[in-house]
């Protein structure tokens, strides 16, 4: 990877408000690559004029033209990623359209589909009210299924469907405006479900690979939410991933990821990622049979970017250094210990939230 040296690393909100624990998060992750770059971190800040920023959105960027308009030209000069069109951004280009859709998207990618296979979960994709319906009468027919608003984080807003009337008042609830810009998911309902982690960080002439798990837990309503991710990282590609003994379970989920994003990078135009995740799930269909595939991408700093960080940073610290071991942790209430060998990244109360704390922890090195 061509290594770039900013004159800054500056925050980039892409809406007009950011939880003030997702914010406090991401100000830590700046300051550590601030530390990687050897550039100020100047915040939310706009770079002076002559300044070179390495700029960290909160979300994908999805308009190429905007992107280079503030340097954005290559995985060099952020931390996250950008497509061409929003939904691009989201889960709706993970499945393909109901083939009698009647709304296709501006720049819809069917080749990405075909490249993607078997490494995505039986769905569709919906961009309006009536095909997501088709969709999901369809696949209603061989069992239960789950609809899936395209932004919601940390697994908020689903909702499991189980006959036509179920269906047809879940699709009451949908705001058009945002259905026809990001588009929903509309997706075979897995049981006993495992989720995980796989994905590659490029920063500050660094390259780091991981596979892992994403863990579950309560939040301030009793919902079970995501509760940070426990992962394997090795220095390099995911080639050197494959070949540690750490990655051995996760192989099937390691080469799934791995066909997903070579799909996405060949059938969709312009894109640029330094930060690249992707939740894998196993689960239990309808018929009783084991099934995996990828439920998403994230192309933006996310709920593991402290634990990839912190192994850049241990990377860069110790040149030895090909292995660690590192977490993210996020519990929510009051009564709350921080974990054996875990920093604080954010605790107080948020609007959103309530309570929460986050921490992250690295352990298990390995040297070369």
């Amino acid at each position: 990877m061509t290594s770039r040296s900013p004159t800054c690393i500056a925050l980039l909100p892409t809406s007009e408000s950011v939880p003030a624990h997702e914010l406090t998060c991401h100000e830590a992750i700046g300051q550590s690559l601030s530390r990687l770059m050897n550039a100020p971190f100047i915040g939310r800040d706009e770079p002076g004029q002559g300044e070179r920023a390495y700029y960290i959105p909160s979300d994908t960027l999805t308009s190429l033209s905007e992107a280079a308009a503030l340097g954005i030209r290559s995985e060099a000069d952020l931390f996250g990623g950008v497509v061409s069109e929003p939904y691009m951004a989201g889960k709706a280009i993970s499945h393909p359209l109901f083939p009698r859709a009647s709304k296709r998207p501006s720049g819809w990618a069917e080749a990405l589909h075909q490249l993607a296979g078997d490494s995505v979960l039986p769905g569709f994709s919906a961009f309006c009210v009536e095909d997501a319906r088709m969709a999901g009468t369809h696949l209603l027919e061989t069992g239960s299924i789950r609809i899936k608003p395209v932004r919601a984080k940390a697994g908020r807003g689903q909702v499991v469907i189980r006959d036509a009337k179920e269906l047809g008042q879940a699709l009451r609830q949908l705001d058009e405006r945002e259905l026809n810009t990001w588009g929903l998911v509309v997706e075979s309902n897995l049981t006993d479900v495992a989720t995980y982690s796989v994905g590659q960080v490029r920063a500050a002439g660094l390259v780091a690979s991981y596979c892992g798990t994403q863990n579950l837990t309560p939040d301030a309503t009793g919902q079970m939410v995501y509760g940070g991710s426990d992962l394997y990282v090795v220095r390099g590609e995911y080639e050197a991933l494959l070949k540690h003994p750490a990655a051995r379970s996760y192989q099937l989920v390691i080469k799934q990821a791995r066909q997903y994003e070579a799909a996405a990078l060949s059938a969709l135009p312009g894109l640029i990622l330094s930060r690249r995740n992707y939740d894998v799930a196993t689960g239990q269909d309808a018929q009783g049979k084991r099934v995996s595939g990828v439920l998403e991408q994230s192309w933006r700093i996310g709920g593991a970017s402290g634990a990839e960080i912190a192994a850049l940073e241990a990377f860069a610290t110790d040149p030895s250094l090909t292995f660690v071991e590192a977490s993210t942790i996020e519990r929510y209430g009051t009564e709350q210990d921080v974990p054996a060998g875990a920093s604080v990244v954010y605790s107080g109360n948020d609007e959103e939230t309530g309570r929460i704390n986050k921490y992250t922890r690295i352990q298990g090195h390995e040297r070369s």
